[in-house]
């Protein structure tokens, strides 16, 4: 059963800007599974991660939304990590639990969030408990690790966690890339899952790209009710499996 959410701003030492979404209504004392999601290229844009965000808090979760800027001298590296920092700091007092993280991410973040696990030994602190990786590419290097996910899980055989990947069909970028992807995690003995819903790339985050705007935007659209309905459940899949 849904709730209402509450959403709240807070700023890591950085300076950028976190929204924190909660369910408005608890339904005990224990602590809700964390999920730091990371948005794509496009500069300091965690608005556009608001409807997933949203969703997936009103079924019990806080979400962590920050913004990070791509076009940073470091490809946005030290940003993702700083929110990476933030959450383990700041998860208790919005009634999380950081030991149940899940970081998530679309398009270019997904290769950011995935490469966490793909290679742990480039991080210091604790690895997340799952990820999800959202329309994305993993043969080019992410964001957090400067190298390919899909060649660290093979070079560097690391210690499987949960993933699950969402990609729509009718994305620009080809589902292809998640499908090789989620072969070579299967392959090695990771627990996978792959769900391609009819949707683009916008559609997987419940919006469209407004041309105008020069972002995306919420959409009421099927392929963003679809598209962005697998990518709640896909984060919730990977919370609730993490639950105390």
């Amino acid at each position: 059963m849904q709730s209402e959410v509450t959403r709240a701003t807070g700023r890591m030492a950085n300076g950028k800007a976190v929204d924190i979404y909660r369910p408005s209504a608890r339904g005990g004392p224990d602590p809700l599974p964390a999920v730091l999601i990371w948005h794509g290229m496009g500069p300091d844009e965690r608005d556009v991660l608001r409807p997933v965000a949203e969703a997936a808090a009103a079924s019990g979760v806080v979400v962590f939304a920050p913004d990070w800027r791509s076009d940073a001298p470091d490809r946005g590296r030290a940003h993702l990590l700083d929110s990476l920092e933030f959450v383990h700091e700041e998860a208790a007092g919005h009634g999380a639990d950081a030991d149940r993280l899940v970081v998530a991410g679309w398009s270019a973040g997904a290769g950011a969030a995935v490469g966490l696990a793909t290679r742990p030994d480039l991080f210091d602190g604790p690895r997340p408990a799952a990820v999800v990786g959202i329309a994305g590419r993993y043969d080019v290097p992410a964001r957090t690790t400067g190298t390919a996910p899909l060649d660290d899980v093979v070079a560097h055989a690391p210690e499987a966690v949960p993933v699950q990947l969402v990609h729509g069909t009718e994305d620009e970028l080809d589902v292809t890339h998640s499908r090789v992807f989620a072969e070579a995690l299967a392959a090695r003995g990771w627990p996978v899952r792959l769900t391609e819903p009819v949707s683009d790339h916008a559609g997987v985050l419940m919006s469209a790209y407004d041309a105008v705007a020069g972002r995306c935007v919420p959409s009421a659209s099927d392929w963003a009710r679809v598209g962005g309905e697998a990518t709640v459940r896909a984060i919730l899949s990977a919370a609730m499996g993490l639950r105390a």
